[in-house]
């Protein structure tokens, strides 16, 4: 069963101020490198669809998306909050990222691919259910997540996050609902100064110091993710795919390499195989990835392209 990749031409048109971070280049930096090492043929690839009003509302309140649609600009960058900056094709950019993933879940619950990649900005993790920030405006994969609980039924959706940045807007978003189990990994004490204590059992915060490298990472992840998700049995597992911890990102402190982020994919991925085996209800269908930070070009580009073939097992 071929892997999938979704991405949209409108998340190019997202526009941010010059010389900010998170950029257009970055989709490219990934596209570039998959052609370059002969995956990309492998792949099928699909259009995102915009996601409905319907499906935002699942994880964000009528009045977070009408201030959105209330601040659109027919031109120019202009400044929203906390680092959310609106442009005319941002909201459309924003839809059709949240799309991605839905459709994501679609294809794996359909049985048309067992693995996915969404490969869109604007990014959605730190999106709140009543607060855009930190890039995001939409959260990309808790509207998947949503998506998957509603439309199929499903009551065990796992959450994985290795952005080095903590998925506050996740966290938030599922705090009450432990039909979703949140893993996440991220330098700490480091924006977005989440409160992690005090938090239900079904979300494992594993909080990395700024000296952390790939040891440090790798035995917390087998100590703290694992044995969670081992007991939760998932029937689908999404992936919030930061690479912003890689060695040469500017935009943290931890020092993971290459091998770093196919490990961990390896890992999950060998989670949903071994999960084949198990009756129907414990059963993995498959998992759905969505880029969320990166901002080393190139090594975005390396690290993405590691995590997708190890996401497609080849």
């Amino acid at each position: 069963m071929l892997a999938t990749l979704i991405t949209h031409s409108s998340c190019h048109q997202h526009q941010m101020p010059a010389g900010h971070p998170e950029c257009a280049e970055r989709l490219d930096a990934i596209n570039n490198r998959l052609m370059a090492s002969g995956i990309d043929a492998l792949l099928q690839h699909y259009e995102a669809p915009a996601a409905a009003d319907e499906q935002l509302l699942r994880v964000h309140s009528a009045a977070h998306l009408q201030r959105l649609m209330n601040a659109q600009v027919e031109n120019g960058i202009h400044f929203f909050n906390s680092d959310v900056y609106l442009s005319p094709h941002t909201l459309n950019a924003a839809r059709h990222a949240a799309g991605a993933a839905v459709l994501g879940v679609d294809l794996v619950m359909q049985g048309k691919t067992d693995a996915v990649f969404c490969n869109v900005r604007p990014p959605g993790h730190h999106a709140e259910r009543e607060r855009a920030m930190g890039f995001c405006l939409f959260n990309n994969i808790a509207v998947a997540a949503a998506h998957a609980l509603q439309t199929y039924s499903l009551e065990r959706v796992a959450i994985v996050d290795f952005d080095v940045h903590h998925g506050n807007g996740t966290q938030d978003i599922f705090f009450n609902d432990p039909r979703v189990l949140f893993c996440s990994s991220f330098q700490y004490p480091f924006y977005p100064h989440t409160d992690i204590d005090d938090v239900p059992e079904h979300i494992i915060n594993v909080p990395l110091p700024a000296t952390c490298r790939s040891q440090g990472f790798r035995t917390a992840i087998e100590d703290r993710w694992f044995p969670a998700l081992e007991t939760f049995k998932p029937q689908l597992l999404l992936i919030s795919a930061g690479f912003d911890a890689y060695i040469n990102d500017d935009m943290s402190s931890i020092s993971l390499v290459e091998q770093d982020y196919a490990w961990i994919t390896e890992r999950l991925r060998a989670l949903v195989d071994q999960s084949q085996s198990n009756v129907a209800s414990e059963r993995c269908h498959g998992i759905v990835s969505s880029l969320e930070g990166g901002y080393d070009l190139d090594g975005l580009g390396r690290c993405a392209v590691v995590h997708i073939k190890a996401l497609a097992k080849l």
